[in-house]
């Protein structure tokens, strides 16, 4: 029993050690909820980088993100990324659309983004930088993005989020 008992307490404190620091990177606005906001470290010379986060609506009001910005870059965009015959293809989206309890996901790899043009320098891991986000009928909603490796920001997000979409 008392191995039992250990066990559980090892295990609460490594699920307390995981949830903290993304406890911590989570923003909350009215009903919005903005988690995990990271981009990927560009390399030297770059000149965009790309940022993900996760959008949830906790009320019954949809909610429209209809632009972003950061001292990062000139110009934050919307962005999409699809194969179409084998090629990627980006476009620029005027909105994203977040229907209550079916949270946006943007992860590297594919789908939403959000583009950081004309970067002021290389974003490095470990970096952390302010991104206003410009809702449709609600306020903006400032959130620090962190810079982290892909698969960092992909398993943070993961272990944060039990569902995906």
């Amino acid at each position: 029993m008392f191995a039992v008992s250990l066990r559980r307490l090892a295990l609460a404190a490594g699920l307390a050690a995981v949830s903290l620091p993304a406890l911590a990177h989570d923003f909350h606005h009215d009903d919005l909820r903005i988690a995990h906001p990271f981009a990927t470290p560009t390399p030297p010379g770059a000149p965009n980088g790309a940022a993900y986060l996760d959008i949830g609506v906790e009320g019954e009001r949809p909610a429209r993100l209809i632009g972003a910005s950061s001292p990062v870059s000139e110009v934050v965009e919307l962005h999409d990324m699809t194969m179409e015959d084998d090629r990627m293809v980006m476009r620029k989206l005027e909105a994203f659309e977040i229907a209550p309890g079916e949270p946006l996901t943007m992860r590297p790899g594919g789908g939403k983004h959000l583009m950081l043009i004309n970067l002021e320098a290389p974003l490095s891991v470990g970096q952390r930088f302010p991104l206003t986000l410009e809702f449709a009928e609600r306020d903006s909603v400032e959130v620090e993005v962190w810079v982290e490796e892909a698969a960092v920001g992909s398993e943070s997000a993961d272990a944060h989020h039990h569902h995906h979409h």
